[in-house]
């Protein structure tokens, strides 16, 4: 594919990862639905992650995918802990692939922060009520007995011999996803989950083989991205970070460069920047602070100091902000997600404002009548007429 006519936005141009090629640098963010029963992709799944391609992205990431039960952040997580579970995303994966985007999905445990209620339920943690209707909280785990925020569970220290079944664990979840047709592979290792868990000082303080300084704090993710990497080929393989903990004693932005430096070595292809998570204690506010793409100057430092490819997300809302993300070299891949809940055709109207619609990806069923509605939008816009003025007329 070459650059489209008309435009030299780098936004609408291929990216190769590996074996494989991205139609754009335009994807969807793994948004969790909590809309399973057991762990299983239903219709839903296949019908709302389906619209995103259709609708012009060029890569379709599947939501945090608990590779454990346990490791669900609630009941009504997605799953890939069992060969059961691989029919129903192949379908998800299927529709995606047919419709010209590239199917990806996120593979993730809770750890501390699983065993929760859905986040209109403000998050909260189970307990006897949700048993009493059928949802009850299980044990939860982490590197060290420390809770995620005050009201939360206290998790379980994992056992030397636990962490290296984990590792097992997700190099199986990886198997059953290649076999259900994504061709990208994301490792959660963000936002207060158990990968991250194990790198941010503040969650793990065993003083062991898999914790005490940085290098085994980092052994736990690493070991897990050799043993994901051995199974899906040269399928792309993603790591989502934290940039920073947002916490005195937290990780700063060097240590996750330092980590990303040694992610990039054992096999990942692209880092995707985002932050925060690793508690949900509100007694002050931790968070990076919120403004249009605020994590992307996270990106452009992760990217200038590993070498390698970055993704980035975070109020990315505007096709020409997109295009200067990427045209400026601050990151390879824009990710959106509420964005694109509330506009799932965000990447092609992105090519009509960006002047490239000549080369619009898409369903010729879906494409070809828009073509000469935004010529007759256009028309009308230049008669000076709009879609109130008959109401202003009287008529």
């Amino acid at each position: 594919m070459t650059a489209p006519s008309g435009t030299s936005r780098t936004l609408f141009t291929p990216l190769a990862i590996g074996g494989v090629e991205i139609p754009n640098r335009i994807g969807v963010s793994p948004m969790c639905m909590y809309a399973s029963t057991d762990g299983f992709a239903t219709d839903f799944h296949v019908a709302h992650l389906g619209r995103f391609a259709m609708g012009g992205a060029g890569l379709v990431v599947a939501e945090a995918t608990a590779v454990r039960p346990e490791g669900r952040i609630s009941a009504a997580d997605l799953g890939i802990w069992a060969d059961d579970h691989v029919p129903a995303l192949s379908r998800v994966a299927a529709l995606i692939a047919d419709q010209g985007a590239v199917p990806g999905i996120q593979l993730s445990h809770a750890g501390r922060r699983a065993a929760v209620r859905e986040p209109w339920l403000a998050g909260a943690p189970l307990d006897e009520s949700d048993a009493a209707r059928g949802t009850p909280p299980w044990e939860i785990h982490a590197p060290s007995a420390l809770a995620v925020g005050p009201g939360h569970q206290t998790p379980r220290e994992l056992t030397s011999a636990e962490i290296t079944a984990l590792v097992e664990s997700w190099a199986q979840a990886a198997r059953r996803a290649v076999a259900a047709g994504f061709e990208v592979i994301e490792l959660h290792g963000a936002h207060g989950y158990l990968l991250h868990s194990f790198l941010s000082p503040l969650s793990n303080t065993r003083q062991d083989e898999w914790g005490g300084d940085p290098a085994r704090r980092m052994r736990f993710p690493l070991e897990v991205i050799r043993a994901v990497r051995a199974e899906v080929g040269d399928r792309a393989l993603l790591y989502r970070v934290s940039a920073v903990d947002g916490y005195p004693g937290g990780l700063e932005v060097a240590d996750v460069v330092a980590f990303a430096k040694e992610a990039r070595a054992a096999g990942v292809d692209v880092v995707d920047v985002s932050s925060g998570g690793i508690s949900t204690d509100r007694s002050f506010d931790t968070r990076v602070r919120r403004r249009y793409g605020f994590h992307v100057d996270f990106a452009l430092e992760i990217r200038a100091a590993t070498g390698g490819p970055v993704a980035t997300v975070g109020l990315i809302v505007d096709p020409e902000q997109a295009a200067l993300i990427v045209d400026r070299g601050e990151a390879d891949l824009v990710l959106l997600g509420r964005e694109m809940l509330d506009n799932p055709n965000w990447a092609l109207h992105a090519r009509v404002t960006l002047g490239a619609e000549d080369s619009a990806r898409g369903d010729v069923r879906i494409n070809w009548p828009l073509a000469p509605r935004r010529q007759l939008f256009s028309k009308l816009a230049e008669e000076g007429d709009d879609p109130l003025r008959r109401f202003e007329r009287g008529a």
